[in-house]
């Protein structure tokens, strides 16, 4: 950008606001009955404990995040002047205008805002049992008879496993390597088969995203609310337990300027932020889920910096800012 009459010879820059991104992850679980379930005590000796009586979908609460980033503030423009005088030779801001550095290089770091929607999915494997089955398995002619032939077909399993271990089996690789894969194909096989009395369980892992723009203190705000059957709702959605979000300011700073919004009188005034800090937690019920503190720009105030910095033209004053917070990082002579 160039400083021209249009612009007031100057760059217009823009102080950050504070956007706390809430990242949740959840799992929804898919358990299947095996079609021998009935049979797992009789023939393997399986208590109720652990088999799935019937199928269900359920969900999970597993862990909560977050992170905050900073974003414009539109209402927060202020102007960097090159009239006469001036000792501010040029400015680097970011993209979308938040200021980084005066009279100094800056590498910007990358900032990915969230939003909200499952941005991934992935769930385990389900085994398939019908590559084990056996020919006296296909003919059995009912679901007793077929649950006893593949409960023999597992003891089979593992009196092979056990003879490999013991070295009496016969016909078996000589290295390690190939005993290896052995016993790996006999144990795929046998949870493959205990999977038919035992059930199977899927687990699919989910994430949403939410923002959060603290202007002033929030109590028990309901962020969303969560179903062990529905998974992640709605705020609105009563099906749901809510999930609460508490945002407290614990550090304040003395406002310098009387008002925020104008810009600097003197030509070579530099506005920036010293950020507050506050207390965020997440509760869901009486549980704490998340507790941890942040620096919050809405919870600061503006400052000016000292314009005597500027006054040696031979060796003009570098500064450094956060740009995503608009305070000072660096002041280099």
């Amino acid at each position: 950008m160039s400083a021209t009459k249009s612009t007031d010879y100057g760059v217009q820059y823009f102080l950050p606001k504070t956007i706390l991104s809430i990242e949740v992850n959840y799992s929804k679980i898919t358990q299947k009955a095996g079609p021998f379930a009935k049979y797992a005590e009789r023939y393997l000796g399986l208590g109720e404990e652990a088999v799935i009586g019937e199928d269900k979908v359920y969900y999970t609460l597993d862990k909560i995040s977050v992170e905050s980033f900073g974003i414009p503030d539109k209402s927060e423009s202020y102007l960097v002047e090159f009239k006469a005088k001036t000792t501010s030779p040029f400015v680097y801001l970011t993209e979308d205008g938040l200021i980084c550095a005066i009279n100094a290089d800056y590498t910007v770091e990358s900032v990915v805002g969230a939003g909200s929607g499952v941005r991934s999915a992935s769930g385990s494997s389900v085994i398939n049992s019908q590559s084990v089955y056996t020919e006296e398995y296909i003919r059995a002619g009912s679901v007793n008879k077929m649950a006893e032939v593949a409960a023999k077909q597992i003891y089979k399993i593992r009196e092979s496993r056990n003879d490999i271990l013991t070295g009496e089996a016969e016909n078996v690789p000589r290295d390690g390597e190939g005993i290896k894969i052995v016993l790996a194909n006999l144990e795929a096989q046998e949870k493959a088969l205990v999977a038919l009395f035992t059930g199977t369980t899927q687990t699919e892992f989910l994430d949403s995203e939410f923002e959060v723009e603290p202007l002033a203190d929030i109590d028990k705000e309901v962020l969303f609310r969560f179903s062990k059957y529905n998974g992640l709702v709605d705020a609105e959605d009563l099906s749901g337990s809510p999930v609460y979000i508490n945002v407290k300011s614990i550090e304040s700073v003395k406002e310098e300027i009387v008002d925020p919004k104008r810009k600097a009188k003197e030509p070579q005034s530099i506005v920036y932020k010293i950020p507050g800090k506050a207390a965020v937690e997440i509760f869901h019920g009486v549980n704490l889920l998340y507790n941890n503190t942040f620096q919050v720009v809405q919870f600061g105030s503006n400052q000016i910096l000292a314009t005597s910095l500027f006054d040696d033209k031979k060796a003009p004053v570098k500064v450094y800012f956060y740009p995503n917070t608009g305070a000072i990082k660096q002041i280099v002579q």
